[in-house]
């Protein structure tokens, strides 16, 4: 048993109190980085205190960098040097295998199993007719883009086109502000290592996009999670973390944000703005769904003009995922910079993929593509939501477009365990533990409601029920 100095008579809450002892060993090398610290039924039978509060103090503890958690085999100490996480090579911490598991799965399985909240939506879905007509023509005009380099920023063509695609959501933007990257992911990572370094700290959305909080854990970045309400992220709570840890950068999604697909207020948009003019920091705003959403809204980048917005998106969820043409829109300086980054780390983009996008967005016929599109999700989302309410489950927000609903079940407290067993069934679930900053427990999951009339999907969730 650790010698823990704990109270029931303190007035300092147990949670606190636990965080304090636990952390007070690990400073002092009491607990060496590797120990194996009591799992949570023998910590609250050893202890006398409740499950709840262990699992919240061991939470906070991964959180501040203290504990590491091994899924399947426990809690970690972990290496701390002068209060502050080792600053030695980055690598991929442990606790971040699970969120890498499951987009393999996503990746190597869809053919297999029920992919209930997968991140793509399913090929007969796709312009599949639209691609290969399109992809005939291109390899009929000239041949130097079937084999050349592109150029650093690339296809220019494109870039215009975007300038007027961006002029339509409201943002003025120079062709020399576009940067053309391999999808939202490599654009993000661009993004980070532009303008970031190890140990910098970033405030990310909690819950938010998973396989990038995997790629700033690896970079050695401290991330913050900023609470997700309905009507978009926490002001006060961002206020505070902004106050208290300095961050570089805010990452966020203002509009059918993953996995939520709430939608920011125009006063929570204004207050994010505010903070990040108060503090000094940089907002990046990823918007890969822009496509989905039948009308407009206004998103950051539209009320700062790219000023300290950096904007980021793609074409992979309604044109292809292997295209891999995603792109970034912000200040000149920040592009030179993004660029840069770019061209020591794959020299150019596709241009070849490059001119396919733009032939598909110039032919007209993409737009009529969309409406269609989005028609069909309407009536899925219509369908998802329906059925769920039926069946008891718990809505975080009715979206108003996109392709996600943030759901539970009211009697379950951790997703991870019915993941567990709904993949034993043929299905993958998306529990909510992966899309928090330091895979914290949730009961919450994220389900693709373009395939949620699964029979197989559908039997399992009404088992539950």
């Amino acid at each position: 048993m650790m010698s823990l100095s704990i109270d029931p008579r303190d007035r300092k809450p147990l949670v606190e109190q636990i965080v304090a002892s636990v952390s007070e060993q690990i400073e002092s090398r009491a607990l060496v980085p590797g120990s194996r610290l009591p799992s949570i039924r023998n910590f609250s039978k050893d202890h006398k205190v409740s499950r709840f509060t262990v699992v919240e103090a061991y939470d906070r503890l991964v959180a501040m960098g203290y504990l590491r958690s091994r899924p399947g085999s426990g809690f970690f100490a972990a290496g701390r040097i002068n209060g502050h996480a080792s600053a030695a090579t980055p690598s991929v911490p442990d606790h971040d295998v699970g969120v890498v598991w499951l987009f393999r799965r996503f990746l190597d399985e869809h053919e297999e199993r029920v992919l209930a909240g997968g991140p793509w939506l399913p090929g007969d879905w796709m312009d599949q007719a639209g691609l290969r007509r399109n992809l005939r023509s291109l390899a009929q005009t000239g041949a130097q883009h079937l084999h050349a380099y592109g150029i650093a920023k690339g296809y220019l063509p494109l870039r215009q086109q975007l300038q007027v695609k961006l002029s339509e959501l409201g943002m003025g933007a120079e062709t020399e502000q576009i940067v053309l990257t391999h999808g939202v992911s490599q654009a993000l990572d661009l993004t980070m290592r532009a303008l970031l370094k190890p140990g910098d700290s970033v405030l990310v959305d909690d819950p938010g996009y998973y396989n990038f909080f995997g790629n700033l854990r690896a970079y050695g970045v401290k991330l913050y999670g900023v609470p997700r309400n309905p009507d978009g992220p926490d002001p006060a709570a961002l206020m505070h973390l902004a106050e208290t840890h300095r961050p570089k950068l805010y990452f966020t999604q203002s509009v059918m944000q993953n996995p939520t697909c709430s939608d920011m207020s125009p006063a929570v948009a204004f207050r994010v703005l505010q903070a990040a003019e108060k503090h000094d920091f940089l907002v990046v705003e990823d918007d890969v769904f822009c496509d989905l959403q039948p009308a407009p809204t206004q998103r950051l980048a539209t009320l700062d003009q790219l000023n300290r917005v950096i904007y980021i998106s793609s074409f992979s969820k309604t044109l292809s995922g292997s295209l891999r043409v995603g792109y970034v829109a912000c200040r000149r300086d920040l592009a030179e910079k993004i660029t840069d980054m770019k061209m020591l780390s794959c020299i150019t983009t596709s241009q070849m993929a490059e001119r396919l996008v733009y032939q598909m967005l110039v032919e007209g016929h993409y737009r009529k593509f969309l409406e269609r599109l989005r028609e069909r999700l309407e009536v899925a989302r219509t369908h998802a939501l329906k059925t769920m309410e039926e069946i008891g489950m718990k809505v975080f927000v009715e979206p108003s477009a996109g392709m996600f609903v943030w759901a539970r079940f009211p009697q379950i407290e951790d997703s991870a365990e019915l993941s567990n067993r709904a993949y034993k069934k043929g299905i993958i679930l998306a529990p909510g533990a992966v899309f928090r900053p330091h895979l914290e427990r949730s009961a919450w999951m994220r389900f693709n409601v373009s395939v949620f009339d699964t029979p197989l999907l559908l039997k399992f969730l009404r088992d539950l029920a």
